[in-house]
């Protein structure tokens, strides 16, 4: 103080020093707060700028979801840039697989890649066309194109893609169909369903083994003179309108009824012995997957409606066992693929893929299944469509130059499994349709040289009255009587050589020759092998049934009998064998228990002629 007192100017420049700092400081923390407060604001609208530019909830929500297999890149989302009949080019699809499952947005039409090229990638569409337009997105999905498998299938209808179109819900994989006392009808062993690729590699041949297994369709002239063994491929081939959807429907009631004999004795009827000590039955269950191509919706309305019908084993025999069967629907032991006339050529395409990936499952589960194609002829004009709109170069009669591996692909899935791969099999029975019996053309061929035999069905056989019209001397099994059963093959063995025989002998009688006694011998017993084997649509036998009827014929039975009898006598021979199974010792039942052709079988035989005339 005294220093101030003395010195006023030194005191006056401290305190104006002072009052300036303090002005410094409050200036300076107010520009900062106005600094700090603009960046939480600059921070806030970018925050809502990018909120309204991007969602990013949805994003989060992408990105925790652990079963896409995306990666959020500008690569895997194309854009349509053309569009034709069901085919779409792509562009900006870098990495795209070929055979992914990609989607159409925004109608979400899944599609699949089918041809990459250097700057665009070209598609096909699983729907309908028209729901898809230029500038539309495409993303990939990372899968490739798969359906779901497992027993779950049983009994229901579902397109190419596994989608049911039967109106009874969703499909659970795990479950299965039941009758009325809630008994499942899937005898295999209980594996989980699963998703399958729809393209998959044929068994190798270590992983197979030889075909010995006879497959039973119930139809007396194909078992004896054509047998299919499990795991062989069977070709049916014939004109359109005689009967070649109906061996294949026959063939699943008569699997069926199999299926159902072994459900009942095995698992509910407690008598296992009347299965495993009769010679003539198949042992495991057989279950029937059918791929409806190109039919009309009709058609295939009319198969699930046959195979709806309710069926009892009092149909075919009177049992004995401690629990009373039940009826059954032979659809439970069935599977129906089915893609229409109107829907798409890629779908009609993808459709026997999709089946025979169905039927493995059974085939990888130790069982054994059957697929019908009906018909492969209908998928390679899909292809051919698809082909010439993917500007492939076109070759015979317009067909690609793949289209023998389109069907070769296909068919070698069919194979009998080691018994280190559990033993089981899958039966492929491709159905070609042919133009004025012309079995020469491109398909027909192809298939023909695939497959391991063919029935053929003849249309003027069909117009004289014999059904099944199968000709005899074009129809061939390369399996041939390793797939029989020992009696049949017995009884069978000069069948298909006396038909043919009397087929060339007939041709004769036409022009008025004369004819020796060796000659009219022919005729006469040929006359009533040929009624013998004619059957009505969607009746099978039992396979001990068609012996005794075979015996009838060959046995010289028949040879007094008119041949417009000759089914009446049949419906006899069935009604007596059907009262009295079990009740006394009869033929069936020495046959049965036998298995072969004996004189103790032929003593028996003609015991149950004298005790009741046929």
């Amino acid at each position: 103080m005294i220093l101030f007192a003395k010195n006023p100017s030194v005191f006056g420049k401290r305190v104006s020093d002072l009052i300036l700092n303090n002005i410094r400081t409050v200036v300076t923390g107010t520009q900062q707060k106005k600094k700090d407060s603009q960046k939480k604001d600059d921070k806030k609208n970018v925050a809502a700028s990018l909120k309204k530019k991007f969602n990013l909830s949805k994003i989060k929500n992408l990105l925790n979801n652990k079963q896409t297999s995306l990666s959020l890149t500008k690569y895997n989302v194309g854009k349509v840039v053309k569009l034709k009949d069901g085919v779409a080019t792509i562009e900006y699809l870098n990495i795209a697989k070929a055979g992914e499952l990609i989607r159409f947005l925004p109608s979400y039409i899944p599609g699949m890649v089918i041809s990459l090229e250097k700057k665009e990638t070209l598609a096909i569409l699983f729907g309908n066309d028209r729901e898809v337009r230029v500038g539309d997105r495409v993303h990939c999905t990372g899968n490739i194109v798969s359906v779901a498998v497992g027993r779950g299938l049983l009994g229901r209808v579902v397109d190419p893609l596994g989608n049911p179109l039967d109106r009874k819900g969703s499909i659970n994989l795990d479950g299965q169909p039941y009758d009325d006392l809630y008994r499942g009808y899937y005898l295999g062993e209980m594996r989980y369903g699963y998703i399958r690729p729809v393209e998959t590699a044929a068994p190798g041949i270590i992983a197979r083994k030889s075909v010995r297994k006879p497959l039973i369709t119930g139809i007396n002239c194909i078992d004896s003179m054509v047998p299919i063994g499990k795991g062989q491929r069977e070709l049916i081939i014939g004109d359109r309108q005689i009967g070649k959807t109906a061996l294949g429907i026959d063939l699943i009631i008569n699997q069926a009824f199999i299926n159902e004999t072994i459900r009942h004795y095995v698992q509910f009827g407690g008598n296992k012995e009347a299965i495993l000590n009769n010679k003539n039955a198949s042992q495991e269950p057989c279950y029937c997957v059918y791929v409806g191509v190109g039919q009309k919706q009709s058609t295939i309305a009319r198969i699930v409606k046959i195979l709806s019908k309710s069926r009892h084993l009092y149909e075919r025999r009177f049992i004995k066992s401690k629990v009373r069967p039940v009826s059954f629907k032979p659809i439970n032991y069935a599977i129906i693929v089915s893609s229409t006339a109107s829907d798409a050529a890629p779908l009609q395409f993808l459709a026997p893929y999709s089946g025979s990936t169905i039927a493995e499952f059974f085939r990888d589960s130790g069982s054994h299944a059957v697929i019908i194609y009906d018909d492969l002829s209908k998928q390679a004009v899909a292809y051919r469509q698809m082909s010439l709109l993917l500007r492939r170069p076109p070759g015979r009669e317009a067909y690609p130059g793949d289209v023998f591996y389109l069907h070769s692909r296909l068919l070698e899935r069919a194979a009998q499994l080691s018994d280190k791969l559990g033993g089981g099999s899958l039966t492929a029975l491709p159905v070609i349709e042919t133009q004025a019996s012309d079995v020469s053309a491109y398909i027909a061929t192809n298939v023909i040289s695939i497959t391991d035999g063919q029935i053929f069905l003849e249309s003027e056989l069909f117009y004289q009255g014999v059904r099944p019209a199968i000709n005899v001397g074009l129809s061939v099994s390369r399996v041939g009587s390793a797939a029989q059963f020992k009696a049949m093959k017995q009884v069978a063995g000069t069948l298909k050589l006396e038909l043919a025989q009397y087929r060339e002998v007939v041709k004769y009688v036409k022009f008025g020759a004369s004819l020796d006694s060796n000659t009219q011998r022919q005729l006469h017993r040929g006359a009533r092998l040929v009624e013998l084997l004619k059957q009505p649509q969607f009746n099978p036998l039992d396979i001990s049934v068609q012996i005794i009827f075979l015996h009838l014929g060959l046995g010289g039975y028949l040879d007094l009998e008119e041949v417009d009898k000759v089914s009446s006598v049949q419906q006899k021979c069935l009604k007596f064998y059907k009262n009295l199974y079990k009740s006394s010792k009869t033929a069936i039942s020495v046959l049965e228990e036998k298995g072969v052709v004996d004189e103790s079988f032929k003593e028996a035989f003609n015991f149950d002629i004298l005790r009741y005339k046929f």
